[in-house]
């Protein structure tokens, strides 16, 4: 090896290193430490979960990890709308539009106020631009068609959540960002105006214009050293965002706990949840909630319009990309709680949701009661919900798909799911 090889190596590499340290952000020091010292949520130097939580060991993951799964991403990019600023001109018709930018990343338009949703706007859900989960399709809406932001909200720290490029992007753009403790941090570091960072605990309220952003408890974890050195040190949230006149839930990622329906009790009723469906496994069953708890998050908290959110967009479980969509839709039907799945950048307004056309391709995935995903420390009724095997419909295949082209909507007259084209009304 040449001197100027090896010297293009050495700076190669710092460069990598320089980025993931970058991307990693910073943790909390000062008088941000002592305000989550004097969180109940943090113990022992840590943040802690009101559950607890069991998770596989890292190298059990890992290897289940390099196994891989089949169909884990499409085989071509899938549907999605391209969306541009002139299509947020005009405001929506009921107050309330939600759009779906992809995973968990959300434009919300809210009685005349804008909210950013845990964007996530890159090519990557990683700390590198050369190595990472990929999109499976370009971004919906670019940083420079966006309308107006009132506040951009983050769920908590992981990547697929909380992007360093997309905060730095964003600029001038964000006039305040609402954040769980710790997580203030992380976007100080990456230039964000301390004046512009509000941080709150479970139940802690934020008032912007004229909306009320309230954190609610959720069962997870946070990090994002690339060897988990400082795991748990800042905390994760879901967000209620409510005008006078329209209130809905973001789950963030969560497992299934007790919590739901104390949320739905104290801040609901709401027109529409959005919960995670996407990248779960048994190993982590604590974590990420799965579909059929989904539906029962859903429930407990008194109902709205379901979105899912956090599938569709990365390849981060073993499972197939379809099979959440796949999973919800026969849980949904059962439960009877009304769905409406966007495409990647499309509308819905919760008051009036659009037919629901199937959009994704038909593709092999694993039924409920085959791959069940039940969250540990439930009470026993629970732990059976869970568990049950989920019976696909009458007229579905035996692997509960239904044929491309096929129609799905909420009845006006019943909010259960209703798959029309002659299969089951």
């Amino acid at each position: 090896m040449t001197l100027m090889a090896a010297v293009g190596l050495v700076v190669a590499g710092g460069a990598v290193t320089m980025s993931a340290c970058v991307a990693t952000g910073q943790n909390a020091t000062g008088a941000r430490l002592e305000v989550i010292k004097a969180s109940p949520n943090w113990r022992d130097g840590r943040f802690v979960n009101s559950l607890p939580t069991e998770k596989a060991g890292v190298f059990e993951s890992l290897g289940k990890w390099l196994r891989g799964a089949d169909h884990s991403a499409p085989d071509s990019p899938p549907a999605m709308v391209k969306r541009v600023a002139s299509d947020f001109h005009v405001a929506p018709e009921t107050g309330l539009r939600i759009t779906w930018l992809g995973h968990s990343s959300l434009l919300v338009e809210i009685d005349g106020h804008q909210v950013l949703v845990d964007p996530v706007l890159s090519e990557r859900s990683s700390p590198f631009t050369w190595a990472g989960p990929t999109r499976f399709q370009a971004t919906p809406l670019s940083i420079d068609e966006l309308p107006t932001i009132d506040a951009v909200v983050i769920s908590h720290d992981h990547y697929d959540h909380l992007d360093h490029r997309t905060v730095q992007a964003l600029g001038e753009r964000v006039p305040v960002y609402v954040v769980p403790l710790g997580v203030g941090a992380h976007l100080e570091y990456w230039g964000v105006p301390p004046e512009r960072i509000v941080e709150r605990d479970w139940w802690g309220e934020v008032t912007v214009r004229d909306l009320t952003l309230t954190a609610t408890p959720a069962r997870h974890f946070s990090g994002r050293s690339l060897v988990m050195a400082n795991q748990n040190q800042t905390l994760w949230c879901g967000w209620v965002i409510a005008s006078s006149k329209h209130r809905i839930f973001y789950s963030g990622d969560t497992g299934m706990f007790p919590g739901f329906a104390d949320i739905g009790e104290r801040l609901g009723p709401f027109n529409a949840t959005l919960i995670e469906i996407g990248a779960y496994d048994a190993l982590w069953a604590d974590l990420h909630i799965g579909p059929e708890q989904a539906v029962r998050a859903n429930q407990q908290l008194g109902g709205g319009l379901f979105i899912p959110v956090h599938w569709g967009t990365f390849d981060l479980a073993m499972h197939s990309w379809t099979e959440p969509a796949e999973r919800l839709l026969v849980a949904a039907e059962q439960a009877g709680v009304a769905v409406s799945i966007p495409r990647p950048g499309e509308s819905i307004e919760p008051a009036a949701p659009p037919v629901l056309t199937r959009w994704w391709p038909e593709t092999p995935w694993r039924e409920g009661r085959d791959a069940p995903i039940v969250s540990s420390g439930l009470d026993e009724a629970e732990q059976v919900r869970g568990a049950q095997a989920v019976d696909p419909p009458p007229g579905l295949t035996t692997s509960g798909q239904l044929p491309d082209g096929d129609d799905l909507h909420r009845s006006p007259h019943d909010p259960a799911v209703v798959i029309t084209g002659g299969r089951h009304e």
